[in-house]
């Protein structure tokens, strides 16, 4: 346990809440503001992705005791459903049997982890205006409008869970020294819906990613325990198969029967569904340093907000709670060290996940859909199987294991580099489970040592 301090976290979100678990468990104060309304009292809806959990999620859960209370809202998930235009239905597994990721609904989710954490002790302040912090001080300043008359609000340390758009971080910006980027991508999405069967099953096999991949555009999936599916169409804005083509009720109803004719029948809300959501951006933001002093640390999204396409935003700010938890308890009171050491631990890891999840678009999108890469994944996991000690595929290293992502990254583009050279092999097709085949990776896994 720590000397109890009085500390404030900006962001009720999912980061947020579980920081403030966490914070609350070692003995301290922990009030949690949000500008928006308690999310248990409205409806979530019209903007989702839903999530998926992983080890690194997992692991954030089972370090505080609630990994069984979230899996009860989960439901597992070990496999891709890829819906071509050509083909029946393929099925794409994740990782070896038992593996399996959860899909999670974000508002559900986040409105068990607030019961959690007021369960725990934390206090929530909703509908509550954070317009500046005075680093130096740690001190809050809270107002009904931006100009208008502010109160301040003194606390021991403060933790920016605000999401991409962080208060918290504009102030940090404008210190001298403070590297910041953020990148919108010419990919939006939107929310779209499968409705339960009548009996409240799932239409279609709800353990399943189900991905639709178009090449530049995708429709996807994810179950919910309800019976239903929260479904994201991801689209260039601009340009040929995008989202400024479709402006009225037939062109979007013949793009879906052209590319998605599939969806007819468990997507009848579309048109509704379509023109009353709105369409949402994506952006990549990096910045360093994350912390102030020993006064403020900025966590989760607020760091290093990152696209959807690996399922690791959530994962990955769940895994900064993680490793300040371990800061924690080798440093004690010792908060300046505590954060040094968390942002250097952290930024490269962040900084790898978000190129893993850029280049995952092109993955979902596109290859998962060709031959000749479905091969590569098929010659990968026969060969892990027979050597689980010298090879584990990119996504089981990023998703079923522990492995610093920056380290995933690196020896991710070296099995790249070798399975290139695997599938120029003559009759690649036909002697992939080869001995041949086998002691040609064996051995460039050997020069690359």
């Amino acid at each position: 346990m720590q000397t109890p301090q009085k500390i404030a976290i900006i962001g009720s979100g999912l980061v947020g809440t579980l920081l403030a678990i966490y914070l609350k468990k070692q003995g301290h104060t922990v009030h949690v503001y949000d500008r928006s309304s308690d999310i248990r009292t409205v409806a979530f809806s019209g903007r989702s992705i839903n999530l998926v959990m992983s080890n690194r999620g997992w692991k954030a859960m089972q370090d505080i005791g609630l990994e069984e209370e979230i899996r009860k809202i989960g439901i597992p998930v070990d496999k891709r459903a890829i819906h071509t235009l050509e083909e029946d239905l393929q099925y794409q597994y994740y990782g070896k049997e038992g593996e399996a990721i959860f899909s999670l609904s974000r508002g559900v989710l986040n409105r068990r982890m607030i019961d959690l954490a007021e369960e725990a002790g934390v206090e929530f302040y909703f509908d509550h205006k954070i317009w500046d912090v005075t680093l130096a001080t740690a001190t809050l300043h809270v107002g009904e409008t931006e100009r208008g008359e502010w109160e301040d609000l003194k606390y021991d340390k403060i933790f920016g869970a605000d999401g991409a758009f962080s208060r918290i971080r504009h102030r940090m910006q404008r210190q001298s020294m403070f590297d910041y980027s953020q990148e919108f991508m010419k990919i939006g999405y939107k929310e779209l819906h499968i409705p339960a069967n009548a009996d409240g099953t799932h239409k279609i096999d709800k353990n399943s990613l189900h991905i639709w991949p178009r090449g530049n555009f995708m429709l996807m999936a994810l179950s919910n325990l309800d019976g239903t599916f929260t479904c994201t169409l991801f689209m260039p804005f601009e340009g040929e198969n995008s989202f400024a083509e479709l402006k009225d009720e037939a062109k979007l109803v013949n793009f879906f029967a052209k590319y998605f004719p599939d969806t007819k029948e468990v997507i009848p809300d579309l048109v509704k569904d379509f023109f009353k959501n709105p369409t949402s951006y994506l952006a990549i933001m990096k910045c360093y340093p994350w912390t102030f002093e020993d006064k403020v640390a900025l966590i989760g999204d607020s760091a290093h907000a990152i696209v959807p396409f690996y399922g690791h935003g959530m994962n990955a700010g769940f895994e900064d709670i993680s490793v300040l938890n371990e800061m924690i308890t080798k440093y004690g009171d010792d908060w300046k060290m505590i954060f040094t050491e968390y942002e250097k631990s952290r930024k490269p890891n962040a900084d790898a996940i978000a190129e893993l999840s850029r280049r995952n678009f092109v993955e979902m999108s596109s290859k998962t859909a060709d031959k000749k890469f479905l091969l590569q994944k098929k010659i990968e996991k026969w060969f892990s199987d027979k050597h689980p000690t010298k090879w584990m595929p990119l996504y089981s290293r990023v998703t079923f294991s522990l492995q610093p992502y920056s380290e995933a990254l690196a020896i991710g583009d070296l099995q790249s580099k070798i399975m290139e050279e695997v599938m120029q092999i003559p009759n690649i097709e036909t002697k992939w489970n080869s001995d041949e085949v086998e002691k040609f990776i064996l051995e460039k896994l050997k020069i690359s040592v």
